[in-house]
């Protein structure tokens, strides 16, 4: 017999060209009482595919940067409870049932930090700067929002109480090389925007320590040695957004 939640909680995912993920993200929200989808005006099959979905509604948005797009998602949720997601990951049946039966007890955390297993081309990562990963997924919006200046890597300010489900998200980030390239370097670009606006000036020596040190830090440090091929890989994409950072952070200088 499935569980039945009794709080109403509205899913939000963003998208843009998420046709490969957007069936697989829509059905493990089975379990919400509304889904809100807000895009980028994809030019794929997005759009088309969600109208199989009567419990999604969808919001069209100009992508400006990750906190705005969140933003606009939150701003169009029915109810209090919210559960977000990016296109590219997946809860398992094992976490869906605990966030059931979390929402059901009397008394509730104000967000869930959601641990995350990064997968490569389907099959599991271990280490890389993985093992640790962690985001809040899970939440009420009277009670946090994102930090306004953060355009990626959006960072979900609480101010309430905080916890941490036992079981894992899975995260299908890399599926081909070339896509998770993109993704890694238009990162960057919005990062380097981001510490231009905060005032950070651009160093030739900072641009290269910080690049080195990001290889030595996921492949040596956090162990991504162990990984194998994937793991010089996704060392090599990470470092790449960190080198990218700081070429956009000189190219804001010098416009």
């Amino acid at each position: 017999m499935q569980e039945k939640n009794l709080i109403k909680i509205t899913g939000l995912v963003i998208t843009f060209n998420e046709e490969k993920n957007i069936q697989e993200v829509i059905e493990c929200l089975d379990f919400v009482d509304e889904i809100v989808i807000v895009d980028s005006f994809s030019t794929d099959k997005t759009i088309e595919l969600l109208k199989n979905y009567p419990k999604v509604r969808v919001v069209q948005n100009k992508f400006l940067d990750f906190t705005s797009q969140r933003n606009v998602a939150l701003q169009n949720a029915s109810y209090n409870w919210v559960l977000f997601l990016d296109a590219d990951e997946r809860i398992t049946p094992k976490l869906k049932s605990e966030i059931i039966q979390e929402l059901n007890k009397l008394e509730t955390k104000d967000a869930y930090l959601f641990l995350r297993k990064f997968y490569f081309k389907k099959k599991p990562i271990h280490f890389s700067g993985t093992q640790t990963d962690k985001n809040f997924r899970l939440f009420k919006k009277d009670k946090a929002h994102y930090v306004a200046d953060k355009l990626v890597h959006e960072t979900l300010e609480v101010n309430g109480s905080i916890g941490i489900l036992k079981n894992t998200l899975i995260h299908y980030s890399y599926d081909e090389y070339e896509s998770y390239r993109k993704k890694m370097i238009s990162y960057g670009v919005l990062k380097g925007k981001e510490l231009f606006l905060k005032g950070k000036k651009y160093s030739i020596l900072t641009h290269y320590i910080k690049t080195i040190f990001k290889f030595f830090k996921t492949y040596i440090l956090r162990l991504g040695i162990l990984d194998g091929k994937s793991g010089i890989i996704l060392c090599y994409l990470q470092t790449l957004s960190v080198y990218q950072t700081y070429v956009s952070l000189k190219n804001n200088h010098n416009q």
